[in-house]
């Protein structure tokens, strides 16, 4: 076991997690955020865990790929930890097929999940009518579906990490001073923060929007359909998200995008016309410019850690950063893979080397 303080300054999806994973290896553990536990993006509705597709393998998915198959593991110790659910499930994916060519390559796709998945999920073809009424509109007549994706309840989420950090004796509070070593997890204004710090851009925050809609499909797999996200969560809701808006006056309002959201959820599932409303969420996720979270410490900071950039993935990738981080900071254990290093995504000094290619 662990031992030793460590202050983690941010309580997003990746501030928690990797909270929970130092405190449950034995280190005492303070929390700081000045507006609560997901009060940033990580409050949000959606809760995708997605996969990328199954081909053109990189770091970057290999790790996502062992984030999702530890996901239920993960969740189900900070259940039993804490007593409240997170809402996790894994139920799958519908994507509707369009046109011979995307036929053809989502049928390669499958033949990629089968060598790089193995037996842990299946990515397949199968004609519209095999996949039940909650299903999206397939002109074609075929759909993918993949039994890796699953979902996870945001805000339900967040408190079930707050109630085990709490049944760890952890600490969550809105101002301390620092004690031991310390995690950066502070979202897109933390990756300002850094950006000025290093006197480089190496992140910023993107907007999004999404709904949530009283709908109860809770065993339904979710949809993806032209970029958009439909979620059937546990509790008779249903999450539609959401945009990117990388230019944006008031991170917390929502607009016309969001209802347009609504109109392309019904032509993609004509079943959720005239669905209540519950709720309209905007927020600004972090987006690291390698597209890859940025783990490692922070330069000439001793003592010091940054675990951010999650942007769409980070609920996904959540339980696995968790586990780099708590090996680098408790054990000096350097298991962050290729791509997602602080120092990768730093431009070289004149005359230097390059440094990491992007993570794509």
């Amino acid at each position: 076991m662990a031992s030793g303080d460590v202050t983690v300054r941010g309580a997003g999806i990746f501030g928690l997690s990797l909270a929970w994973v130092c405190a449950r290896r034995g280190a005492r553990v303070q929390v700081v955020d000045p507006f609560g536990p997901g009060a940033g993006s990580s409050g949000g509705t959606v809760g995708a865990l997605a996969p990328h597709v199954p081909e053109n393998w990189n770091p970057k998915k290999a790790f996502q790929l062992e984030s999702l198959l530890s996901a239920e593991g993960f969740w189900a110790e900070v259940e039993s930890a804490g007593g409240l659910s997170a809402g996790y499930a894994r139920t799958g994916r519908l994507q509707p097929v369009a046109g011979e060519a995307a036929l053809a390559l989502a049928r390669a796709r499958g033949q990629g999940a089968r060598a790089l998945w193995g037996d842990a999920a299946v990515w397949e073809v199968i004609p519209a009518e095999e996949a039940g009424a909650f299903a999206p509109a397939a002109p074609e007549g075929w759909l993918i579906r993949d039994t890796l994706s699953a979902r996870v309840a945001p805000r339900r989420a967040v408190a079930a990490l707050v109630a085990a950090l709490r049944a760890r004796g952890a600490e969550i509070v809105t101002e301390a001073e620092d004690r031991g070593a310390v995690i950066w997890a502070s979202g897109w204004q933390g990756l300002r923060a850094l950006s000025q710090d290093l006197g480089q851009p190496v992140g910023d925050g993107v907007k999004g929007q999404s709904l949530l809609l009283r709908f109860d499909a809770r065993n339904a797999p979710q949809l993806f359909v032209d970029g958009l996200h439909i979620v059937p969560h546990g509790d008779g809701t249903l999450a539609v998200g959401s945009t990117s808006e990388r230019e944006f006056d008031d991170p917390g309002a929502v607009d016309g995008q969001c209802d347009a959201l609504l109109a392309r959820a019904v032509a993609a599932l004509p079943q959720l016309e005239g669905a209540e409303v519950l709720d309209r969420w905007a927020g600004v996720r972090p987006r690291a410019r390698s597209r890859a979270p940025l783990l490692g410490p922070w330069p000439g900071r001793p003592g010091q850690y940054v675990a951010n950039g999650g942007f769409k993935i980070g609920f996904g990738m959540a339980p696995k950063v968790a586990e780099v981080m708590a090996d680098l900071v408790l054990e000096g254990r350097d298991a962050i893979p290729d791509g997602f290093r602080l120092q990768d995504a730093l431009r070289p000094a004149a005359g230097g080397a390059a440094g990491a290619a992007p993570v794509r």
